[in-house]
């Protein structure tokens, strides 16, 4: 065992603000198929990182944040039924690898810094083996993630998942959408009432593993005393509305019975997509008391420049001969994605990003039907048409030639 493993599993608590003042965790995660999928590719990670420990057992429900801090986040991954599967697992095995990795953070940015590089380095994983492995190829993940040391909660966002905070009564998302619609509803080009029959509102513009870089938005909430965090996919916020949420996240304080009710609500409101679900509920004397000065909203987070975390991360080259080439299964070939990536970012154009604009501003003012989620078949790859291999103009000379003999011969038994 390792010095530094010692020192955590003597005082898991640790030194840090946090832990001399007892910020406390009561959690629970679950995650669920809903009603229409077969298979879950969604993915939730609960960590005590200073225990370094990912257990729900009922002693681990409650948590005191410790020197290493504390990791919660859900991955809801895309690809065909395996391929999905595959990197919403790698995405949370990777994150809470890296965050347990090395000595413990110094400071809240030392925490910030490694959340990041965390992400990153999942999505550089996953691109990689979706590069390595013709049947996974396509696939990615989104990822929401919570980090805590002391009072200050991080978020690194990248896709659509969600997160929110209860304060009082109060709901507020602290994490912005990375998707079509979210985009078009900043530039004031649709309507949230629109945005809910919007046809292309299955596009999210980033994802982990579908390019060889990723951009993560890093925000921070400054925690108050009761305050409740709610981390989901978009199984959860895409079927039931955030005053709906609010009602249940106010009315059900315990996070496991919260869970089984957001989860099941999803389910009766037609559990299109996978649901899963986080409820964490803080409280301790280095927490202070909400006032009503308090801004609960989306905030960024500036790094430093001293450390390289927050720079963009770029996948090494695979080798031709690592390259592994199978044919896709069946059942990855059927799948239908709830997801489709735009490889696009904020400011930059796509084709797809610019005729979703056209029909978003051709049809203002009126609703747009809903259309089901493309479905991306191995039908749907490109074909190679087998040839001779011969010069065109060869092939030219020997088709007149053909005919030539045709119309002779015609002639020929016609007279």
């Amino acid at each position: 065992m390792s010095d530094d493993e010692k020192d955590d599993s003597a005082d898991p608590n640790g030194t840090a603000e946090s832990a001399e003042a007892g910020i406390r965790m009561l959690v629970f995660g679950r995650t669920d198929v809903g009603q229409i999928r077969e298979h879950n590719e969604d993915n939730f990670l609960v960590a005590d990182l200073s225990r370094k420990s990912r257990s729900l057992m009922e002693g681990d429900r409650m948590q005191t944040v410790g020197r290493r801090g504390t990791a919660l986040g859900v991955c809801d991954g895309m690809g065909g039924a395996a391929a999905g599967e595959v990197a919403s697992q790698l995405a949370v095995d990777i994150i809470y690898e890296r965050l347990t990795e090395g000595e413990p953070p110094l400071e809240r940015d030392d925490l910030a810094r490694r959340l990041v590089r965390a992400v990153e380095d999942a999505g550089v994983r996953i691109f990689n083996e979706a590069r390595a492995d013709r049947t996974r190829r396509g696939m990615g993940t989104t990822a929401t993630v919570a980090a805590l040391l002391d009072q200050t909660l991080f978020l690194a966002q990248v896709g659509d998942s969600r997160a929110y905070i209860l304060r009082g009564e109060k709901l507020v998302q602290v994490t912005r959408d990375q998707s079509l619609v979210n985009q078009l509803i900043e530039a004031g080009q649709l309507t949230e009432e629109e945005a809910e029959t919007f046809e292309h509102n299955n596009i999210i513009l980033q994802a982990l593993g579908t390019a060889d870089t990723v951009q993560v938005d890093l925000t921070h909430v400054e925690l108050r005393q009761g305050d409740t965090l709610l981390v989901c996919s978009d199984g959860l916020s895409g079927m039931i509305r955030a005053d709906e949420i609010r009602e249940v996240l106010v009315s059900v304080s315990d996070p496991l019975e919260a869970c089984k009710v957001l989860t099941e609500r999803a389910n009766l409101a037609g559990g299109h997509d996978n649901i899963t679900v986080i409820v964490a509920r803080f409280e301790g004397d280095s927490l202070p008391e909400a006032t009503a000065d308090d801004t609960l909203t989306y905030k960024k987070y500036a790094l430093s420049e001293a450390a390289s975390a927050d720079s963009t991360m770029r996948a090494q080259a695979v080798q031709t001969h690592d390259v592994l080439t199978p044919d896709m299964s069946d059942e990855a070939a059927r799948e239908s994605r709830s997801l489709r990536v735009g490889h696009t970012m904020m400011g930059m154009t796509s084709p797809v990003l610019d005729d979703a604009a056209e029909d978003a501003d051709a049809n203002r003012g009126r609703a747009v039907p809903s259309t089901p989620p493309p479905v991306f078949a191995q039908d749907d790859e490109p074909v190679d048409i087998p040839t001779t291999g011969w010069p065109p103009h060869v092939v030219g000379l020997t088709v007149l030639g053909v005919l030539l003999v045709v119309a002779v011969t015609g002639f020929v038994f016609l007279r």
